[in-house]
């Protein structure tokens, strides 16, 4: 049994839930961040039970330093770090340098350290963009560069493509697979959370006035997590070279504020009901980055099947519905939104 495993990037969404089921299930756990001093502290506070059995390293995606160490001992890598703002950077290798190069060191230093099982976490953003005339998507689409996508897009697709690239030359004994999310929402630990549940926050505190008509798909913190841990837990060849997006449905955003208005009446004074204009948000998007972002997605439907993952991995999905109830009154409960 694998007994020890890396997670990079521990103080984040995802990586915190993963390292949540890890521990749960008996593993000891390495975790990188990238301000031990900081971090640390925080990590202990959530997991006070684990002594020993979690082990914090500083270590940066841009930086040998702390990465052997980090990988010391251990039997397996879920690569979880990479960069991902809330703005869109004005360089678009601010974002593409980072998430390359940092997943390339991860696999350097977890090869060099004779560990077999990688998984990385990649993005639908590997999968679903940059082709116009397609709505559905599979585990075996690739996000199409050519077609010029926004940098997060090109910065999750060129990492994922470098890193089987990588493997293929360097490590083609390692078994390597890809976790691929798409808008990842469900309960939170603390107000340092997901871009995505920052969405639902701005849908219930009122920030949002008006419902744009875009969708996305939709998929639980817990599920991502799971899908991690299974890929590492598997037999070497039912996940080796496998891509695993973690999706339980395409919502619109008006079915998303309907969906928290019926299962969360209490919390939902503050949903908008209205449409917002196209022509707003065309009209807002040279001032306001979020709505420049939106105009891309009007009237898209950006379908990613997680069918492929729920039958190799063995697991079915929570439900949407289920997980926007459970982001809202999270962050009701946490105290991130008064309502």
């Amino acid at each position: 049994m694998v007994k020890s495993i890396l997670v990079t990037g521990g103080t984040g969404y995802i990586g915190g839930e993963v390292i949540d089921q890890l521990l749960a299930g008996g593993y000891t756990v390495h975790t990188t961040v990238r301000n031990k001093a900081k971090s640390e502290p925080k990590l202990r506070a959530r997991w006070p039970e684990a002594g020993e059995r979690l082990k914090v390293f500083q270590a940066d995606l841009m930086s040998d330093e702390g990465w052997a160490e980090a990988n010391a001992g251990c039997d397996a890598v879920a690569h979880v770090a990479s960069p991902f703002p809330m703005a869109t950077p004005k360089d678009k290798d601010e974002l593409v340098i980072p998430a390359r190069e940092g997943t390339l060191r991860a696999l350097k230093f977890a090869h060099e350290a004779g560990i077999e099982r990688f998984v990385q976490t990649s993005s639908a953003a590997a999968i679903a963009y940059g082709q116009p005339d397609k709505d559905h998507f599979t585990h075996l689409d690739w996000t199409n560069l050519a077609a010029g996508v926004p940098p997060y897009i090109e910065s999750k697709t060129v990492a994922e493509r470098a890193a089987r690239d990588w493997v293929a030359t360097h490590a083609p004994t390692m078994t390597f697979c890809s976790i691929n999310p798409v808008a990842v929402f469900g309960p939170v630990y603390d107000d340092d959370m997901s871009t995505s549940v920052e969405m639902v926050k701005k849908i219930i505190d009122g920030s949002i006035p008006l419902i744009p008509d875009m969708g996305i798909c939709v998929t639980d913190v817990r599920d991502v997590a799971e899908a991690h841990v299974r890929a590492i837990e598997a037999p070497a060849e039912k996940v080796r070279g496998e891509r695993f997006p973690t999706s339980q449905k395409f919502m619109w955003i008006r079915e998303m504020a309907e969906t928290v208005r019926s299962r969360a009446p209490e919390h939902a004074r503050k949903v908008p009901k209205k449409p917002m204009p196209d022509w707003l948000v065309k009209l807002l998007a040279p001032f306001m980055d979020e709505m420049k972002q939106i105009r891309s997605e009007l009237g898209n439907v950006r379908d990613v099947s997680g069918k492929h993952t729920e039958e190799v991995l063995g697991f079915t999905f929570i439900p949407a519905e289920q997980t926007l109830e459970d982001t809202v009154r999270s962050l009701v409960r946490k105290g991130i939104v008064k309502v």
